[in-house]
Order: C-alpha cells, then sequence, then structure tokens
C-alpha cells in the first residue's frame, strides 16, 4: 500500500495549521482591544487580565451578575466561559486531532470551558493545544 498521499496530506495540513499560528501571533488582539471586546458583550469589572497558554484570560462579571472566569481566542476575540458546557466529548477531540496530523495525543481534558490536549505535530514537535468545545477547532497552540 502506498502511504505517499496520505504523507502528503499531513504535511499540507501541517503546514497550514502552522501558518494559521504564524498568522495569528501578528494579528493578536492587545489586551484593550480584550477588554472592549468583553465589556461589548456585556461583561464589567473586567480584571486580571493577561495572556497565557496561547490566550487571553481574565475574572469578569457576566450581564447576569455572576463572577465568571473567560478566556478569549486571541486573534477572533471569540470568548469561552470556563463553565460551558461543551458539545464534543473526548473521542471527537481525540479524532479532530488525528485528523489534522497530530500524533501521540494525550491528556486530553476538559479545562477552563476549552479542551486541551497535549501530542505532536506532523513535523514531531510537542505541543499543548486549546480547541474550542464546539467545533473542535484549534484555538491556541504552543510548545510544550
Amino acid at each position: 500500500m502506498n502511504d505517499r498521499p496520505l504523507h502528503t496530506a499531513l504535511l499540507a495540513a501541517a503546514l497550514a495549521l502552522a501558518a494559521t499560528g504564524a498568522a495569528r501571533a501578528q494579528d493578536a488582539l492587545t489586551a484593550p482591544q480584550v477588554r472592549a471586546q468583553l465589556e461589548a458583550q456585556g461583561y464589567t469589572e473586567v480584571e486580571d487580565l493577561e495572556f497565557e497558554d496561547g490566550m487571553w484570560k481574565a475574572e469578569a462579571t457576566s450581564a447576569n451578575g455572576k463572577h465568571v472566569d473567560v478566556r478569549l481566542d486571541p486573534t477572533s476575540g471569540t470568548v469561552y466561559p470556563a463553565k460551558a458546557v461543551p458539545q464534543l466529548g473526548e473521542a471527537d477531540i481525540r479524532a479532530q486531532l488525528a485528523a489534522a496530523g497530530y500524533s501521540g495525543v494525550h491528556d486530553v481534558k476538559l479545562d477552563d470551558g476549552l479542551w486541551k490536549a497535549k501530542g505532536r505535530t506532523a513535523e514531531g514537535s510537542k505541543v499543548k493545544v486549546r480547541l474550542d468545545p464546539t467545533t473542535g477547532e484549534v484555538v491556541a497552540l504552543e510548545k510544550d
């Protein structure tokens, strides 16, 4: 069996992901933009805003007056409340990562409203990824 087309497809997917990561670093939102994004969505009393694990995180008061921890996609500003109920399960996340060319995926868990996993890229680099709980899209990637 010739695995060359599969290897070529996986390499192309990995290169696209790497290019996306580079674009994300250049297009990342600034702290004032993140604060404005949260306030535009009804959050108040935004505190402890910091960039950590490839994402913005903060403590805030939601529109219904509850104190919440949130994370934000560094480029789109999508807000992920820490207590959100995911639409995907662990098996879905593992399948999504395998399809994107990751191997040796482990430590898959829901953390602060996002799926989190460790693994290796198609090139063999160890990485930590955070994934959208609804779509399974990688929203943050950092070397492990």
